[in-house]
């Protein structure tokens, strides 16, 4: 793994159990409020940067808030490897540095993080439960200022996640989630395929395959204001192309984990 961990990266002995992730590229309009956002809901969590060396700073703005808050930690990578990988990246450390559970979220501010205690507090009471996902699709959760075609284009992946790879839920492409890494640890990170957006349903196949429990808690999620979505056409198409290859596999194949 091709990282760069600053000196001021922290072990979780000065935080509780929990942490906090957000995987950036370019996002310096958003980083400062983001942390600011998460710290004021979480005064004790431990939050985590992963930067794809982003060229407008987004990484400094984050060295910048370490100075008055220790439990910002900062992995900075070499080049632009994908959210996918960067989210796997962060499983990855959560799991070695032994938090009991990890938490993604997007940088841009879409996601509320006065939303997260409601994850949060259902992965505490319910130990079997292995993922809570911030759902935008069950009774009570929504989107604020999607077009029409981005509502679709949502729609139609999450209709054919829950039909051909056989999941239980119904939103399986927001990353807001709290994940209890020993579920995490034992599904083998390294195995997981994809580097782009459809790890979030790459991770839910191999959960669901593996027993594991998930429940979905309803969220609000909000188009962003500042700076640009990284996900393009291309990279829709790449999902869309790596969960057919996903569902063909299972199909052939139902006993491979």
């Amino acid at each position: 793994m091709s990282i760069v961990l600053d000196d001021s990266t922290n072990s979780p002995s000065l935080s509780n159990d929990l942490l906090i992730a957000v995987c950036t590229y370019q996002e310096s309009q958003n980083i400062q409020a983001m942390l600011t956002g998460l710290r004021r809901v979480f005064p004790d969590a431990s939050l985590l940067v992963v930067d794809d060396n982003s060229p407008d700073g987004t990484a400094d703005l984050v060295r910048e808030a370490q100075q008055t808050d220790r439990r910002i930690e900062l992995i900075v990578r070499r080049d632009k490897r994908g959210l996918g990988s960067a989210i796997v990246d962060a499983m990855k450390y959560a799991v070695a540095q032994g938090y009991r559970f990890f938490v993604n979220l997007d940088a841009d501010q879409s996601h509320d993080p006065a939303q997260l205690p409601d994850l949060v507090r259902v992965a505490r009471a319910e130990p079997e439960v292995a993922v809570v996902i911030g759902s935008r699709y069950v009774p009570g959760g929504k989107i604020v200022g999607w077009p029409i075609r981005r509502r679709l284009m949502s729609k139609l992946v999450n209709r054919f996640a829950t039909g051909f790879l056989k999941l239980p839920v119904k939103d399986c492409s927001g990353s807001m989630r709290c994940y209890r890494t020993s579920a995490l640890d034992a599904l083998d990170l390294n195995s997981l395929q994809c580097t782009g957006y459809a790890v979030l349903e790459e991770l839910l196949v191999k959960l669901h395959r593996d027993g594991r429990r998930m429940v979905e808690v309803p969220i609000t999620f909000t188009e962003r204001e500042l700076g640009h979505s990284k996900l393009t056409f291309k990279e829709a198409l790449r999902s869309v192309r790596f969960m057919l290859r996903l569902a063909l596999t299972l199909r052939r194949n139902p006993n491979v984990p």
